[in-house]
């Protein structure tokens, strides 16, 4: 049974999009993140999560956000500055139901006042959605 877990955790990671040797940054973690998912992001990319204080260039940003937590539009503004120009931003909120639970009309609301665009929901645990956001690509950058 720990094998099959171990299997839906990993796909999870492929779902995020992580690849082996990204650097991968987590803000917002406390006591009720989910481990497994954190495990597996850290088995799939050969390394560890760096925290927010890492000063790298940033393939992919986990941005654990609860109900409680603030102004999303404005940490969204500061998480997206130290990414690179393919970066993507996961925001991983509760799920329905459970404590923190973030409205999805909220987040649709914030992203693009900061210019960035949603291309994605999943399940991202038990107990958390994940909202994948990304810059939108300029008719420049197509060519």
């Amino acid at each position: 049974m720990v094998a099959a877990g171990d299997a839906d955790q990993s796909s999870v990671a492929e779902r995020l999009g992580i690849k082996p040797d990204m650097v991968v940054q987590e803000i917002g973690w406390d006591e009720d993140v989910d481990d497994d998912l954190r495990a597996a992001i850290e088995e799939q990319i050969g390394g560890d999560i760096l925290d927010e204080d890492a000063d790298e260039v940033i393939d992919v940003v986990l941005l654990w956000w609860r109900e409680d937590d603030g102004d999303l539009g404005d940490t969204l503004i500061e998480v997206r500055t130290p990414l690179n120009e393919n970066g993507v931003i996961w925001v991983l909120t509760p799920k329905t139901g459970q404590p923190g639970h973030v409205e999805p009309s909220d987040i649709a609301e914030a992203v693009p006042q900061v210019g960035l665009a949603q291309t994605a929901n999943i399940s991202a645990g038990p107990k958390w959605a994940g909202t994948r956001l990304v810059s939108p690509k300029s008719s420049k950058t197509k060519r």
